[in-house]
């Protein structure tokens, strides 16, 4: 449980992860869908999802090679980390 609290505390320590992982929690999108339907801006987005993509909670839908049109998804340890996020009350909403 000690690297779970670990990875809750990098996820919520910063509202631009925090925004792409509920956005993905609700299905696949490209950055620029997430960073409209969360109002946030695109290289916050990119940087966020850089960071969750090497902690294993995101992936790239697409192939690695492809510039446009990258569709990203929450993988099983992002959605059970998001799971306990809502679960233990963790978000200021």
């Amino acid at each position: 449980m000690t690297d779970t609290w670990d990875h809750i505390g990098f996820v919520i320590s910063s509202q631009y992860r925090v925004a792409v992982l509920s956005r993905l929690a609700e299905g696949p999108a490209t950055p620029s869908q997430i960073a409209d339907d969360e109002d946030i801006g695109i290289a916050s987005v990119s940087h966020a999802l850089t960071s969750l993509r090497e902690r294993g909670f995101v992936d790239l839908l697409v192939s690695e090679e492809r510039r446009k049109g990258r569709v990203y998804g929450i993988t099983d340890d992002g959605q059970a980390l998001w799971d306990e996020i809502e679960a233990q009350g963790l978000l200021d909403e």
